[in-house]
């Protein structure tokens, strides 16, 4: 199935890179774009083991503005490639036209609809503790609301449980508990692209690195790591 590429360790065959047309300038996830155009040319990505140092957002709003950033591309990419629904089908087949709509489009849409969702389970609970006459939803559909809502969590502790695992980060797994609680930030970055998808959508919000200690540590090493002079490497290598 298609890869919507991150921004991190990718690498590409240049020949076909530029066959496919190489980045779109305007899209603000160029790569997750990228990998459904090459899957449209008929070109295959995969993955292979490796590691990828790239530092997460040290502050929340550092990383409201990366997730922003993300999902705004998402929106985009979504956009340009369901414009012509029955092109995609023909050029991607159906795993490629579900791929786009339930990673890239899911992904936006259940953002988008988290607090809608948050707001309707808390009108029923008071309903059903008599506090008020009644939620949007009908009884028929509360289960459905708690089902997706248990699923979905479920789901995410065990991905997020097998990589620390992999990891060896079990240690930090109660922070998965707060999943809840990222899921409306996310929301939040959600709604944030949407306005500037619809009032700036060119607008590219650069991610900050060297925030976290891990990676200052790292840097003040390297400094501190004395460096020979010009005269000193000559004396080695002549």
């Amino acid at each position: 199935m298609p890869l919507p590429l991150g921004g991190s360790s990718n690498h590409f065959r240049t020949a076909v890179l530029r066959e496919v047309g190489a980045w779109d300038a305007y899209n603000v996830t160029e790569d997750a774009d990228l990998g459904f155009r090459l899957a449209r040319f008929g070109y295959r990505s995969s993955t292979f083991a490796s590691t990828t140092f790239e530092e997460a957002p040290a502050r929340f709003g550092g990383w409201l503005r990366q997730r922003s950033r993300w999902m705004k591309g998402w929106m985009q990419t979504w956009s340009v490639h369901m414009r012509r629904p029955r092109r995609l089908w023909k050029d991607a087949g159906a795993k490629g036209f579900f791929t786009l709509n339930a990673i890239i489009g899911g992904n936006v849409l259940t953002a988008l609809t988290f607090p809608i969702l948050v707001v309707d389970m808390t009108l029923r609970l008071l309903a059903d503790a008599g506090a008020i006459s009644g939620g949007f939803a009908t009884g028929a559909v509360t289960p459905l609301h708690l089902t997706t809502i248990a699923a979905g969590f479920v789901s995410t502790i065990v991905v997020g449980l097998m990589g620390l695992a992999r990891r060896g980060q079990l240690h930090q797994g109660w922070i998965l508990a707060l999943t809840p609680i990222y899921w409306a930030c996310l929301s939040i970055a959600a709604w944030r692209a949407l306005y500037q998808l619809l009032s700036e959508p060119y607008k590219w919000e650069k991610t900050e690195h060297g925030l976290s200690p891990q990676i200052r540590s790292a840097a003040a090493s390297r400094m501190l790591v004395p460096r020979d002079t010009a005269a000193q490497r000559w004396q080695r290598y002549r």
